[in-house]
């Protein structure tokens, strides 16, 4: 996972209080239970975009081409095929 516990905790916090700041949301539970769910919610979207990112690294390697991480052709293909598969997921629109 890319962010620590306690980033995400933070985030959690920050999350939480600008919404009641803005009145975008009332907490009608304790506020615990709604940043433990605004924690769940940032550690599942991690690990899809983890997972997405595995699933295009492995495709990029595929090539019979040797595509070199870090060049600009691997750059483009990465962030293509990224967009690609998070459409796929639901995440972006086409």
């Amino acid at each position: 996972m890319m962010l620590s516990d306690d980033k995400i905790s933070h985030l959690s916090h920050v999350l939480l209080k600008g919404l009641a700041k803005r009145k975008l949301i009332e907490p009608a539970e304790d506020e615990a239970k709604i940043r433990s769910e605004i924690k769940r919610t940032i550690v599942a979207e991690l690990k899809i975009g983890e997972e997405i990112d595995a699933i295009v690294k492995r495709k990029l390697q595929s090539y019979s081409r040797k595509i070199v991480e870090g060049t600009p052709e691997w750059e483009l293909m990465y962030k293509k095929f990224y967009k690609d598969e998070e459409i796929k997921r639901g995440r972006a629109s086409g």
